[in-house]
Order: C-alpha cells, then structure tokens, then sequence
C-alpha cells in the first residue's frame, strides 16, 4: 500500500538542506601550510600512524584509518575506551598518533593522548573544530574544520561536523597517498579479493601492456 506523501511537503525541502548545510560544512573548511605539515609527518613516519577519536567521529577516523592502510600507509584504529584496558599497547615509538574530536574536549581522548606521551614522545595531529581547545593545545600540529552548526532539529546530533571530518582526512590521504607515487600495481597488492582488487589488477596489467 502506496503512502500518501502529499502530507509531508516539507520533508523533502528539509532533507535538501540538510544536504546543503553538510555540503558548506566541507566547503568551508581552510587548507593552509600545516595541512601539507600533517602530509609530511604521515610521509615520514617509520611506524604506523595511529588514529582515535570516540563516538560518531570515531567511527570517521576508523574510516580513515581502513583507507591510509589500503593506499600505502600502515594505519590502525584506537578506540580510547579499549586503550584503558590494554589496546594502548598498539602505540609504538615510531608512531604517528591523530586525534578526532569535533568539540576537542572528549575526555576520553585526553586520556589517551596523556597516557600515549607518557610511553613515547610521539608527534601528535588534532583534527578538531574547535583549535584552541584542550586536545588541540596538547598536539603537534592542529587541522581544524571550523566551527560547524550541525543542521539537526535540536542542534546535536553530528552529521555536517562528521561530514568534514572525514571529508579532510580523505584529502589528507589521497594528498599523500599522490605523494607517494601509488599506483594501481600496488593497490592490487592490498585489495586480492573484491571488485576493486579485480579492477585494479586488470587496469595495471594494460598500463603495462600499454
């Protein structure tokens, strides 16, 4: 049985400008010198790059990290939760560890962080919406996405914020993984099962062919 939605005219108009706000929200995000910065930490690192952040931002920085280990750069997610019970053990001396926090206050983060500089001095990248927040003054190097009204109802629900979140960390990796001279031969390496394994195995085989 069809519904009627003559009777929600508005949904639609509220729906487009959801989209339109989490579409302002990656526009106006600010590229300056310390997001090539960031590139160049990620380049140079001779371990592993570590990346948490909690709740919905988390689950953006795990994306993250599932696409810097497929295009050339060793990465894993930390979820600070787990990381006060025995995961801190991922982080190594070598490491590089980014942090996800849209208000830069999460309490769980901070933790984390603390506990990582006590074990090794290792650079630390904030992602955040807020650079002068706690999180922020204790990193390295802050990208931030700016301050960003999320276009739920009641203002709290993340969407935009995690939107540009995870929109500047596949610039930052698709940047890097450019500057590394990836190619589809070694996207191949990484994806031996799937479409895209298949299609990146069949694309570079003709290059060489070519």
């Amino acid at each position: 049985m069809s519904k009627d939605h003559t009777k929600h005219p508005d949904e639609l108009t509220h729906a487009r400008a959801v989209l339109e706000s989490e579409a302002e929200a990656i526009r106006s995000i600010r590229l300056t010198n310390d997001f090539l910065r960031a590139v160049d930490m990620l380049e140079n690192c001779r371990g592993k790059v570590i990346l948490t952040g909690m709740g919905k931002v988390g689950i953006m920085a795990m994306k993250i990290a599932t696409t810097l280990s497929s295009t050339g750069t060793p990465a894993c997610f930390l979820h600070p939760g787990e990381a006060a019970h025995g995961d801190l053990g991922l982080v190594g001396k070598d490491d590089v560890l980014m942090t996800f926090s849209n208000s830069g206050r999460t309490r769980e983060v901070l933790e984390t962080i603390h506990r990582a500089k006590q074990l090794y001095d290792i650079p630390l990248i904030a992602v955040t919406g807020h650079p002068r927040s706690p999180i922020a003054r204790k990193s390295d190097l802050v990208l931030s996405v700016g301050a960003i009204k999320e276009p739920c109802p009641i203002g709290l629900t993340p969407s935009a914020s995690t939107t540009a979140i995870l929109a500047l960390g596949d610039a930052l990796t698709l940047v890097l993984m450019t500057r590394k001279r990836f190619t589809k031969a070694d996207y191949a390496k990484f994806h031996h099962g799937g479409y895209l394994g298949r299609r990146a195995r069949k694309e570079a085989e003709e290059e060489v062919r070519s």
